[in-house]
Formats: structure tokens, sequence, C-alpha cells
């Protein structure tokens, strides 16, 4: 025990997947005081539970709720997953005020072994990729935001992807995103949602995960088909997406004239890019989510674009994005002359090293 921490430790249940690692969610099983001496003992199980999934934490003097759990920096989280069944005894040890980070059990199972490994994964890719990035991204620093978000997301996917360990699986799922927010990588979410279904019987909980992975409510996935959409054009004509396609390649880039990162990444990386292989196939066709016809061209003229431009000019709202299931700028697809997706997402020098890669 540390100062700052109430001498109790609580077991608390998800019910469900969504309630994993999720803020203020699951159901109190049992809570236990914590002796001088630093022991305690739970001594209540659901009756109906063989094995599960259950998260154990602490709470500071203040916090009202045993279910509040501490997770903007994983290395000060207050929770820690762990998989139970009756009849079995689990020993623990922990530091209070570094519960996750010191979270140690006695000759654990296979399953909370790599729940462990998960853990220890997820603080390293947090040290190395998201420490300096924990503040709300702003419009100076988006692109990069997100850059090391994927940076940090990576290694728990390749665990996920990689170990033949349902829980451990479904704990990484919700830890590269407590939020749910998959947009950016709805192929992981399908990936899991295939490599589970119909392998636990009795457990909704796949299920669960799969209703999660409704391709029909995630963006469009590398290797599917970007859909041919009516393109309103600034020229005042609709031309069909598929007939504005580049010979060999074509970044489909959505944006607005409001957004700074899509503006730098205009001028920056787009009208070079154009310039220099233009000539060999490339195309870019930009799609606004402007409301203002005058600032919409406006930018088209300041940035100094000479590809096709498109809008609906309603703002966020458009059937465009609706039909990609996109709710977030800066986004492209990058698709191949008939209209394949082989990319999506790259910005920046990822972007510029992609394109030079493709035409090597």
């Amino acid at each position: 025990m540390s100062p700052g921490w109430k001498p109790v430790v609580y077991l608390i249940q998800p019910r469900n997947f969504s309630e994993v690692a999720a803020n203020y969610s699951g159901i109190m099983v049992d809570s236990c005081a914590i002796a001088t001496d630093g022991s305690f003992a739970f001594s209540k199980m659901p009756g109906n539970t063989i094995k599960g999934l259950f998260q154990v934490c602490v709470q500071q003097p203040g916090s009202r709720y045993p279910t509040l759990l501490l997770d903007d920096n994983p290395l000060n989280s207050n929770y820690m997953p762990v998989v139970l069944q009756n009849g079995g005894v689990v020993e623990i040890n922990a530091e209070s005020n570094r519960f996750q980070a010191s979270f140690s059990i006695q000759r654990p199972s296979a399953e909370n072994a790599a729940l462990l490994q998960l853990r220890d994964i997820r603080h390293a890719a947090f040290q190395q990729h998201l420490a300096g990035h924990t503040e709300a991204p702003d419009e100076n620093n988006l692109l990069e935001h997100e850059a090391a978000l994927l940076r940090f997301r990576e290694p728990m996917m390749a665990f996920a992807d990689s170990t033949s360990r349902f829980w451990p699986a479904l704990v990484a799922v919700r830890w590269v995103s407590p939020e749910a927010d998959y947009e950016r990588v709805p192929e992981f979410l399908i990936r899991q949602c295939k490599k589970w279904e119909g392998q636990t019987q009795d457990n909704p909980w796949p299920q669960q995960l799969c209703a999660a992975a409704n391709p029909e409510k995630l963006p469009v996935q590398t290797g599917s088909g970007i859909p041919d959409f009516p393109m309103p054009m600034a020229a005042g004509d609709t031309t069909a997406l598929y007939a504005l396609l580049g010979e060999r390649l074509t970044i489909v880039d959505i944006w607005a004239s409001w957004c700074a990162p899509c503006r730098r990444e205009n001028r920056d990386v787009l009208v070079p890019l154009y310039r220099e292989y233009k000539g060999k196939g490339l195309q870019i066709i930009g799609y606004s989510i402007d409301s203002s016809r005058d600032a919409w061209k406006s930018a088209i003229a300041k940035d100094a674009t000479g590809w096709p431009h498109a809008s609906h000019l309603l703002g966020d709202a458009t059937p465009f994005m609706e039909a990609l299931h996109v709710t977030t700028i800066p986004a492209n697809f990058i698709v191949d002359n008939r209209g394949k997706i082989i990319a999506k997402n790259l910005h920046g020098e990822a972007l510029k090293a992609f394109i030079v890669h493709y035409y090597q």
C-alpha cells in the first residue's frame, strides 16, 4: 500500500465485450479490505462462472465508484484483467500506486501468463510511442498524434493476431481502443472476428466481437473496391468516381478548407507528388467536406492543386462519407486503376515513401 489509496481491493466482472477496460462498466462481484500486512482474499464468485474474465482494481479515496478505471497513462492504471474460475486459487501481488505495472501472479495459468505478457507489450509500446502524445490532438499535431497512436496499437494488434488464447486476445482488442473507435484499423477488428467466431462454445462474447466487426458499420477495407460514387465536381458537373481514376494509381483525398493538417498535406505532400508522378499515371481526387463553396474554391486556388475536386458542400454529413463509413479527416484511400483499395490513411513521409516505392 502507498499513501493516497483506499485499503480495499475490488473484483469487477465485465458482462460483455464492450465492458472490458471500459470506465464505469461491469459489476462489482466482491470487495475486501487489505490487512496491515498487505494481504487480502476475495470470497465471492458468481455461481455460474466456470471460467471468465474479471478485473481486479484499487481506488483512490475520492472515488465513489469501484468501476472507475484510470487508464490515460497505462503505467499508472489502477486495474488488471485476470481470468478466474470457480475452485481455483490465484495469488497476486501488486503495488497500489503502480497497480497494473507491478501486478504479478504466482504460477499463472496460460491465460493469465498471456495477459501479463500483453500488459508488458502495452506498457513498452506506450513508453516508446505514445508517452509524448497523451494530450488531445490539435491542428498542429493531429497527423503526428495519429501516427504515434497507430505505432502504439500495432504491437497489441500483433499479439491479438498471434495468440491462441481467447480472453487475452479480447483484452488486446479492447486495449487497442477502449473508446471502441476502430475507424483507422477496421481490418484488425474483422480479422479478430474471423479468428474467434465459432471457436468457443457456450460463450456469447465472440458473437459480440463480431457484431462490433460488422463490415457494414466499418470503413471500407483494404482489398475491397472503393464505391463508384457520383462526384459533384467543382466545375458543376457530376462524374462517377471510377471515370476519374488514374492510369495506374489514384489517391482519393478527403479534406476541408478549414482543416489545417489537410491544407499542409495539400501543399507539402500532394502537390509535389502530383507534379512528379502525374505523367506516370498518378491521379489525385480531392473530396471536401466543406459547406461553403467560396471557402472550398479559395482553398483549391491558394494550395495550387491541379487535380479534380468534388464536394457535396454539406459539411461532414455527406453521402460519400456515409458510403465510406468515415467520420475523421484527414483521410485518404489509395486505389489502383480498377478502384481496388491497396492502402489507406498514409500521410506525410509515409505517403511519399509508398508512392516512390510503388513507382520503382
